[in-house]
């Protein structure tokens, strides 16, 4: 379709002429009023912001094996094995908890997860807003998501009372939608954007920790402990056209897979009762696998928008050499997603998965490394990790104009998706300042 400026072009000549032949001079106005209608609206990341908590938050190694040797409730067996995990996690000494957790006994309530949600969703937002000079009062779309805790009235409803936001705001609030939760945030906000043009849109993906930290003695339930560690994310994005001139990245794809129709993948990340009654969050050992068969499927679908058309080729030919049975031992090619994108930013939901990810795109550790970074020094904070991984991107100062940021999140049910971004302005983002004094040399140790 013609740019705007061509069609605005367009449009003068024919006002220009309209004086001798007035019928088709209005036909042609017309023709570009629904064009322009038609035109789908670009949206804009202006900036994103993440959450940074303080040191006193930690939780090294020896406050985690203190804490177990001190809880009377986990049996030898179990301590045993959450040691192990523990040692497996590929975490620093960095990861964060909230205070609630650290006490002994666990002082789990509904008034220390809604102090939990404040204490990393307020600061991020203050911080994007008064960054970029927007008023709150500006917003015109509002998105919270988090999986695990869903209180009334809800978290857009806490936001918007805290920030004195407008009466007539459109919030949403996403839940059980799982670690992939922030791109389906980001999709719900390109669609709202391209519906409500010329609106600004602000979007948090956050976990809270304190309902949702196992106290049972079923292992599956009890991985989540290992895993999981605060963070948050906040993001500003826009479908104006005068945004252009300010935004960091162009939202270019966004792909959704589930898998749900599949009974391994929807029981891999499941939420249930123990033995004792006690609620959790089992992790299926089988979830490396589901995990690479969603991805798969998703890669399926967004091959075909971001691949060169020679490695499209390549694929078509492999597949057909495999029908055939020309060479039923041959693998099927995996194209070179390298050609397409300059940086990944891959779900940091724990070592292994990364790992068998980078494997089934043949990745180098340059492009694993924001990944295994966030794991390392921030641990697994759900659907914000991507955007922990993209702010060390930038921090790196890798990011030029015009290179293509491939963003992929895994989460339960199971599901793939995937957020495509174009660099316009390599300016670094209020969300890189979450690394200062975290890099260091430590990228050397975790590749």
């Amino acid at each position: 379709m013609a740019s705007l400026r061509h069609v605005l072009g367009l449009l003068g000549f024919i006002l220009a002429s309209a004086h001798r032949h007035f019928p088709l001079a209005m036909l042609g106005v017309v023709a570009i009023v629904f064009l322009v209608s038609k035109r789908k609206a670009s949206v804009y990341l202006l900036d994103f912001n993440c959450y940074k908590a303080p040191d006193s938050f930690r939780l090294p190694k020896s406050m985690f094996q203190e804490h177990l040797f001190l809880d009377d409730k986990v049996d030898p067996e179990s301590k045993a094995f959450l040691n192990k995990i523990f040692d497996k996690a590929g975490f620093s000494e960095e990861t964060c908890i909230p205070p609630s957790i650290t006490e002994l006994p666990i002082k789990k309530s509904l008034s220390s997860a809604l102090e939990e949600a404040e204490m990393v969703i307020f600061p991020v937002i203050h911080g994007l807003l008064r960054k970029n000079n927007v008023s709150p009062r500006s917003i015109d779309i509002l998105i919270c998501n988090t999986t695990m805790f869903c209180p009334t009235p809800s978290l857009t409803a806490m936001v918007v009372n805290k920030f004195r936001m407008r009466s007539n705001i459109k919030s949403y609030n996403l839940s059980g939608m799982g670690c992939s939760a922030g791109v389906v945030s980001v999709g719900l906000a390109q669609d709202l954007l391209r519906v409500h043009r010329n609106s600004l849109a602000l979007i948090v993906s956050t976990e809270i920790l304190n309902m949702n930290w196992y106290t049972g003695k079923n292992t599956s339930m009890l991985i989540t402990n290992c895993l999981f560690r605060m963070g948050s994310a906040a993001l500003l994005m826009s479908s104006r056209d005068q945004d252009k001139k300010v935004a960091k990245y162009e939202l270019q794809h966004l792909v959704r897979t589930t898998r749900a129709h599949d009974d391994q993948s929807y029981a891999c990340v499941y939420q249930d009762v123990d033995s004792e009654n006690k609620v959790g969050v089992s992790i299926s050992k089988s979830i490396v696998n589901v995990a690479r068969d969603a991805l798969r499927a998703d890669m399926a679908s967004l091959g075909p928008l971001v691949l060169p058309y020679t490695e499209q080729c390549r694929y078509t030919w492999s597949m057909i050499k495999r029908k055939l049975g020309i060479r039923r031992k041959s693998e099927i090619y995996i194209p070179n997603f390298r050609r397409a994108f300059e940086h990944f930013c891959i779900h940091a939901g724990g070592k292994s998965v990364i790992e068998a990810i980078g494997k089934n795109l043949k990745l180098g550790e340059e492009d694993l490394e924001a990944s295994k970074m966030t794991l390392y020094k921030f641990g697994n904070t759900s659907a914000s990790s991507i955007w922990y991984e993209l702010a060390y991107t930038e921090a790196k100062g890798r990011v030029k104009v015009g290179d293509r940021i491939w963003q992929i999140a895994l989460g339960s049910g199971f599901k793939c998706n995937s957020a495509v971004w174009r660099c316009i302005n390599p300016t670094g983002s209020e969300g890189a300042k979450v690394w200062e004094g975290k890099m260091e040399t430590d990228s050397v140790k975790v590749l």
